[in-house]
């Protein structure tokens, strides 16, 4: 890296450390001033208000992080424009291309932290946060409790759940249907159980004060037991990890949430294109480059507020693209890695058009 490159890295992250503070300070406040009715009528403490901020903060700056990077590159590469930096660059024979490869380099390892840092980091605050929005906000009791769960253990099983506490690992009033097929279902069988245990030694469900009703052609066999075993496929920790919110869970967990569905039977597409979505989305870092040096390198009048705007636009048109994509995908049921990289992949395209477009 000569002399030039470590120029313009050092403008670019000064640039884009700055517009990160500046944004986030922005969306704290407008957020706080919506919020903070609510934190009063329930007489919130300033440490809680703070703590809350904090929670909230990581997902704030993976929103707003690749705005940033568009906004750290347009002032950067339009302060080299302004001052005539870049000619006397292309008169030394430092192409457009060149210039970017410094911001390339940056860009792609800020891409690859804000993986992890999108994927592990953010989850785990929003968990936090939950749990103060539960008590301030929302009004809602936060617990070990989970309520009227509905599950397919198998396709051709269904779960019913009245009441499921994860401390004591044992379900309340719960039922349990099997049917002959998922194209004609026919109920086989219905299993009804007082409660079910976990029991961590042997990995399996105990019953107590069940009831089994067997269906045939004669008739209902009915069989009751005060105690026996519950052949279910999911298990204490799949149970309570279904209880968690999608965006509380890091990659790993979302994964296995996503298969658990899927061994019930569940269309996940949806939740397989969000998946794949969100392991696409730090490397808008980049892609954002692949405009904001083409459109800073030429000078233009209004300056600053030009670029400002010029940032808005392309980050606004680039999440409504994103979001569409992700419906126009599963109405058309495309691959969902495919569809959770198209946003990305279609601005690359449109980047190298642009870019391919500018004087170099």
């Amino acid at each position: 890296m000569n002399l030039i490159d470590r120029y313009i890295v050092k403008q670019f992250i000064f640039t884009l450390f700055f517009a990160i503070i500046a944004l986030c300070t922005i969306f704290v406040v407008v957020n706080l001033l919506e919020s903070l009715d609510n934190f009063l009528d329930q007489n919130a403490t300033f440490l809680t208000i703070v703590k809350y901020y904090i929670y909230f903060l990581p997902e704030i700056i993976k929103l707003l992080t690749p705005v940033s990077t568009l906004i750290a590159t347009l002032f950067t590469i339009g302060r080299l424009s302004t001052l005539n930096e870049i000619t006397a660059m292309k008169s030394g024979g430092l192409s457009l291309y060149r210039l970017m490869l410094p911001l390339i380099f940056v860009t792609t390892i800020l891409s690859f932290v804000m993986v992890y840092f999108n994927g592990w980091i953010v989850p785990n605050a929003n968990e936090k946060k939950r749990l103060i929005e539960e008590k301030y906000i929302n009004k809602t009791k936060a617990g070990n409790a989970i309520y009227n769960l509905y599950l397919r253990d198998t396709p051709t099983r269904n779960v019913i759940i009245q009441y499921y506490d994860a401390e004591m690992m044992q379900a309340n009033r719960v039922t349990i249907e099997d049917f002959t097929s998922e194209k004609s279902p026919r109920i086989t069988q219905r299993i009804e159980a007082n409660t079910i245990t976990w029991n961590k030694e042997q990995n399996k469900w105990i019953g107590e004060k069940v009831l089994k009703r067997q269906y045939n052609k004669t008739g209902i066999t009915t069989i009751r037991y005060d105690s026996t075993e519950i052949d279910m496929r999911l298990h204490h920790n799949e149970i309570e990890q279904l209880r968690r919110e999608p965006k509380e869970m890091n990659f790993y967990d979302l994964k296995q949430y996503i298969s658990i569905l899927q061994m019930g039977g569940k269309d996940v597409r949806q939740q397989l294109i969000n998946y794949y979505g969100n392991w696409a989305f730090p490397f808008a870092n980049i892609i954002v480059i692949l405009f904001g040096v083409p459109f800073a390198s030429v000078r233009r009048k209004g300056g600053i507020a030009i670029q400002i705007g010029a940032a808005m636009v392309i980050a606004f048109v680039y999440m409504i693209f994103t979001e569409v994509s992700k419906t126009m995908a599963y109405a058309y049921n495309l691959d969902p890695v495919l569809a959770g990289w198209s946003a990305n992949l279609i601005f690359v395209v449109a980047g190298i058009l642009t870019i391919m477009k500018t004087k170099t």
